[in-house]
């Protein structure tokens, strides 16, 4: 058998970058995953000849110019603007929240109008002492019309839950903007690889082994009965060290309960147009639908193509089967991920990293420039 200095577990952005930057410093590194590809979330699947982003919408940006560079090394990048449109009912809004949505709810013309009807919508929720919830939170930020057009019903959708049951740090601000800049990111770089992320990790998983359609806890359990073993053993005879970067309490096999995650379902199909909404991505607002956002693949990459890909998510409670897509980051989630880093801090020659191994949300810069500090200081 085949010896690594690495195992990584998790052929996503963080499992890419950390196996990069382990090949230039010499180190021989197996990746595994248990998906049938690479790319983790940020997988792209080309189907006449649109990238078709199969786990929701990836937009890069940053303003950390070190980490544009470092992507640019992998994959050219468009120039794609993300320009997102909100639809409440029929009517529709440009987001992030600016001129254009506040001329389109009340017919005001100038900034300094919009901030007086903000600022008397706040004024008339006479709230008092801290935010108790989400609702109490948006209503101080930006009023009643705007929270229950564009912010309440979408954010019920998203997270299973009242706004009156969700804790106001969830929105401890919202991007409001008196110009008529419709770009939703504030950072400095933004677009998307041309050909795909899944061509920009197969660049950085350029000359490392890679086994897909490979299961960690499969291998273990198999290691575990073959050597009489009655614990986890981190390398699995594969390798000296592990990077993992799944669930990490399901790595101690759930010993202290579940962390929480939410859940996404996606419904994707062709449609025999050239153009079906006009823009990459409309977040559906209103509990008439029950999917949050439908997005047209073509967009991100200005396509030509006489037929368009479109997708609908539809989020869901996380249960196990599921891919867990966003931690659910209140106080009793918080207090367990702490009881399982202190088992992870003690668990020899295996490092969790990423989003599910720190259960932690992060955009793409940040997860690069986590891997990118992880390995330089640790490895």
């Amino acid at each position: 058998m085949k010896k690594y200095d690495y195992l990584i577990v998790g052929a996503g952005l963080y499992g890419a970058v950390a196996a990069y930057e382990l090949k230039q410093k010499g180190f021989k590194c197996l990746v595994i995953d248990k998906r049938s590809h690479i790319g983790g979330n940020i997988y792209t699947e080309n189907a006449d000849g649109i990238n078709i982003h199969k786990y929701g919408a990836h937009i890069f940006h940053t303003s950390d110019k070190s980490i544009w560079d470092y992507v640019n090394k992998f994959a050219s990048f468009n120039n794609f603007i993300n320009s997102p449109v909100a639809r409440f009912h029929n009517e529709l809004y440009n987001l992030p929240f600016n001129m254009n949505t506040f001329s389109k709810l009340w017919g005001i013309t100038t900034p300094d109008e919009a901030a007086a009807k903000i600022n008397e919508q706040i004024a008339a929720e006479h709230l008092d002492g801290e935010p108790k919830n989400l609702e109490e939170q948006a209503l101080r930020l930006i009023g009643r019309d705007v929270y229950e057009k564009l912010v309440k019903e979408y954010t019920e959708k998203q997270w299973g839950r009242s706004c009156k049951e969700l804790p106001a740090f969830i929105i401890k601000r919202l991007p409001v903007r008196f110009t008529f800049d419709n770009n939703y990111f504030n950072d400095r770089f933004q677009g998307i690889p041309i050909g795909g992320y899944t061509a920009m990790v197969e660049k950085m998983l350029d000359g490392t082994d890679v086994r897909l359609n490979t299961d960690y806890f499969e291998l273990r359990n198999d290691y575990l009965k073959a050597n009489g073993e009655t614990s986890s053993v981190a390398g699995l005879g594969l390798a000296d060290k592990v990077i993992y970067t799944g669930m990490i309490d399901a790595f101690f096999d759930y010993r202290f309960g579940e962390l929480e995650y939410r859940s996404l379902k996606f419904e994707t199909e062709k449609l025999d147009k050239e153009n079906y909404q006009g823009v990459a991505v409309v977040n559906y607002t209103s509990h008439d639908e029950k999917f949050t956002r439908i997005i047209e693949h073509k967009h991100f990459e200005f396509g030509k193509q006489p037929v368009t890909y479109i997708t609908k998510e539809y989020p869901k409670q996380w249960e196990k089967g599921d891919e867990p897509y966003y931690p659910v980051n209140n106080d009793r989630n918080n207090d367990l991920y702490a009881k399982y880093k202190d088992l992870a801090d003690k668990e020899p020659n295996v490092f969790f990293g990423g989003r599910l191994g720190q259960y932690k949300y992060y955009d793409m810069d940040k997860v690069i420039a986590a891997a990118l500090n992880d390995i330089k200081s640790y490895f």
